[in-house]
């Protein structure tokens, strides 16, 4: 391969990693608090609330039901209206947030569910407040399980911003079809590759030894 289009992939590659930075960093702010409010408002639990249970459940179901690439187009003016534009990183930062943010909510939502209610209500009985016991025991017992499911968040994300790089997002994916794909370069195509394997076994190896150090404490 030329100097140039070693360039072209390390820019990639930097871009890649921008779009999944950011769009996972979205991703947990606003998928935490969902996971916890639909914990919450569950029945039985502390803010029981059938109705916004119900409704939120149902936001999150739609837009995890909707393939990446349909809401890729169809958020395309809400894109515009957010970063200025449809195509490169930022533009796809928008579309790949509000993709991930519902999955990554429901398996924080299913970490914290499987915290042992026994520890909530000895805190409970020892007189501690309600964002006393979420901070210091429901977000704490389930960290193991919701930093699992950030890791596979982050591996989605991913193979999501080499699909956005199909439509002029930019990154990895923009590289293999404009350099490798279209012009018939092989070896462009398979070092792409090379590189998003590598990527996403050195996410998953980092994510499963964190969960790994976490349930040793």
């Amino acid at each position: 391969m030329s100097p140039l289009t070693i360039d072209r992939i390390w820019q990639g590659l930097l871009d890649t990693l921008t779009m999944v930075s950011a769009s996972a960093l979205i991703a947990v702010l606003a998928g935490i608090p969902l996971a916890l409010i639909l914990v919450l408002t569950a029945p039985g639990n502390a803010l029981e609330s059938p109705r916004v249970h119900r409704v939120l459940g149902a936001l999150i179901n739609g837009f995890r039901a909707t393939p990446f690439i349909i809401l890729l187009v169809a958020l395309l003016p809400f894109t515009r209206l957010v970063v200025g534009a449809t195509i490169g990183v930022w533009a796809a930062v928008v579309p790949l947030s509000i993709s991930a943010t519902p999955f990554f909510a429901r398996i924080a939502e299913i970490s914290l569910r499987e915290v042992d209610r026994g520890l909530m209500e000895a805190a409970q009985a020892m007189g501690c407040e309600r964002r006393h016991i979420v901070w210091h025991v429901l977000l704490p017992e389930a960290l193991p399980g919701i930093i699992g499911g950030f890791t596979l968040t982050v591996v989605s994300l991913i193979g999501a911003s080499a699909m956005a790089g199909a439509v002029g997002a930019g990154g990895l994916g923009d590289i293999a079809i404009r350099y490798g794909y279209q012009r018939f370069d092989t070896t462009v195509m398979a070092v792409v590759i090379v590189v998003l394997i590598g990527l996403v076994s050195l996410v998953q190896w980092v994510g499963d030894y964190s969960v790994r150090r976490l349930k040793a404490r």
